[in-house]
């Protein structure tokens, strides 16, 4: 087997999130975009002794399990789905499957609690980053989504069925105002342009809309853009209109100044019973509904550990863990690296009535040292690489009886469970949430206790 060889195969094996398996001559060949059972034709990339990496060619046959027919005309250019040929229940065990896979090679005796259901299979998301582009090379001005392995080109997204109708309203409303208006985007090589990003939020319970427009430095009045977004017939009402300016040459959005253009630069979305109060850029779940039944997941993990216990909430985000055990908690401690998301947290206790809560300002690992009160339980919801290992060698070395992981990326999970394990740790049990349907994505919410 070569570099540049075309080989044909049946997916046989399935790993997290996207990576078919295909056996040649014993060498085993991974392919991304693919489904367990399909056959298909690829290329080699590249070898290495009995593995070796290929780019998908054609699919020959369909698996077995592909019983839908794709529901957006994007599906299969578009990077975000990969799972609209499957049936929910299908989708939902691939995952499952592809996370206890992983976790059983790191544990062992563990209660497994099964996959919580999306409340929402359609329409669940709360967030959408968009990029402005061109659809192809020195074509139109698009809005939406990069196209699958694409660095340029963007496709239109306002058809997506993961976010509820306003965003393609809003999407189709500012793409047509900067036509118009002949705003050029920026260009990812020269650096000249103007258009970056749009950035809409809408809260799944209140309604409330927060949109954001983010430019290259520039003197446009974006007035009449204003008009015509609050003109909108929406499901929802627009209770923000923002304009940030961005310089920074990653294609990152980075808050380089925010101006209001209209009403407030926040929004308010209610989880179990309290009310949270959310910024442009500050983390929060990107699925409401579903973040209810994580979050109640989580409380059931280690909420009688909690009881008039003090309780680290690492990774806090806007507090949202903080302020569901704090009606239990002596005192809940919540650490969050991003400025803006920690005074929003700070805010929403105090509009929750939580006196019980503080939130600091800074980077985990650095952060932990300077906290006088110790910990006697730790919640921890790291992003999608996990805890920083030096963290994690701190965060173990306090030896609370309880310890709740929360991760969005079951790979990173068990890389960090090895190493809680080899500090005297066990897992206890394992649940997963399905919060992004049709994508590869899947939360999983595991317990640990001190042997």
């Amino acid at each position: 087997m070569k570099k540049g060889e075309i080989i044909e195969g049946v997916v046989t094996g399935y790993e997290f999130p996207n990576k078919g398996v295909i056996v040649v001559d014993d060498v085993k060949v991974y392919i991304k975009n693919v489904l367990p059972g399909q056959k298909i034709k690829c290329m080699i990339r590249k070898k290495r002794q009995n593995k070796a990496q290929a780019s998908l060619i054609e699919i020959i046959e369909k698996a077995p399990i592909q019983t839908e027919e794709a529901f957006c005309k994007h599906f299969g250019n578009c990077g975000s789905c990969i799972y609209q040929t499957l049936s929910y229940d299908s989708q939902c065990a691939v995952k499952e499957k592809q996370v206890l896979d992983l976790i059983n090679s790191v544990c062992s005796d563990y209660e497994y609690d099964g996959i919580k259901h999306n409340p929402d299979i359609l329409g669940y998301r709360n967030k959408m980053e968009y990029t402005f582009g061109d659809e192809y090379k020195d074509g139109p001005l698009s809005l939406g989504l990069h196209k699958r392995g694409s660095f340029y080109d963007i496709l239109d997204a306002s058809c997506c069925k993961l976010v509820n109708d306003d965003f393609g309203r809003i999407l189709t409303c500012v793409k047509d105002y900067c036509i118009e208006n002949d705003i050029p985007h920026y260009h990812r090589v020269s650096h000249e342009g103007v258009l970056r990003h749009l950035l809409v939020r809408r809260a799944r319970k209140t309604g409330e809309l927060l949109i954001d427009i983010v430019t290259a430095e520039t003197d446009h009045d974006f007035g009449d853009l204003t008009k015509r977004l609050l003109d909108l017939n929406l499901e929802g009402s627009i209770v923000g209109f923002l304009h940030t300016t961005n310089n920074c040459i990653a294609d990152t959005i980075k808050d380089e100044g925010t101006e209001i253009l209209y009403g407030r630069d926040y929004f308010y979305e209610e989880l179990l019973g309290l009310r949270f109060r959310i910024s442009p850029f500050s983390f929060f779940q990107t699925n409401s509904n579903g973040a209810e039944v994580l979050y109640s997941v989580a409380r059931d993990y280690i909420g009688k550990y909690a009881e008039g216990k003090v309780v680290y909430d690492l990774y806090s985000g806007t507090g949202t863990i903080a302020q569901l055990l704090a009606s239990a908690s002596k005192q809940v401690i919540g650490v969050e690296i991003v400025p803006e998301a920690v005074e929003a947290a700070k805010k929403n206790a105090l509009d929750n009535g939580l006196c019980n809560c503080e939130f600091i300002a800074g980077d985990v690992l650095k952060t932990l040292d300077s906290i006088e009160v110790l910990p006697e339980v730790i919640v921890l919801d790291p992003p999608r690489e996990g805890v920083h290992p030096k963290a994690l060698e701190r965060i173990v070395s306090y030896g609370v009886e309880n310890i709740v992981y929360i991760s969005c990326k079951p790979t990173s999970l068990v890389n960090d469970l090895k190493i809680m394990q080899e500090n005297g740790y066990k897992v206890e049990r394992v649940s997963m949430v399905d919060m992004f349907s049709w994508t590869g994505h899947v939360e999983t919410v595991c317990l640990l206790s001190r042997k």
